[in-house]
């Protein structure tokens, strides 16, 4: 049989790090300026609204 040896992530081919957390502290501002975003409407709503 094959030999399935366990893949050992630091040293795999092909894992961009850079790039991944890149995008990771995208997805992070991006997901912090949404909930600023949402919760300013919120408020105005309750300001003008309520």
């Amino acid at each position: 049989m094959s030999d399935h040896s366990e893949m050992v992530y630091s040293t795999a081919e092909g894992m961009d790090y850079p790039a991944h957390e890149q995008q990771f502290k995208t997805f992070i501002k991006i997901g912090m300026t949404a909930t600023a975003v949402i919760a300013t409407i919120v408020v105005l709503m309750a300001i003008f609204l309520g």
